[in-house]
């Protein structure tokens, strides 16, 4: 977290993982609350009733809330799948 002169939090710079998935031959930017890999199975919410649905990690980016491929207020976060799938 960076300070102000005059006090106030200018910006939150603690990293934050990112993965891209693919979930029916789509991309979307989820974060990663746990380690992922690339090729990896996980469970991402989608649609407008933020469905579970199964997707592939395409592409695992640590980044600052600065440079991340979207919004981190607006990112969902993806959930380990069960271990049958």
């Amino acid at each position: 977290m960076i300070h102000s002169l005059s006090g106030g939090v200018i910006a939150d710079n603690m990293p934050v993982t990112f993965a891209k998935v693919d979930i029916m031959g789509a991309p979307y930017w989820y974060i990663a609350p746990f380690p992922v890999e690339v090729g990896e199975k996980v469970l991402a919410p989608f649609g407008r009733e933020e469905r579970l649905t199964e997707a592939v990690v395409l592409k695992v980016e640590t980044c600052t809330p600065q440079t991340a491929p979207v919004s981190v207020s607006r990112a969902k976060m993806l959930q380990k799948p069960p271990r049958n799938i």
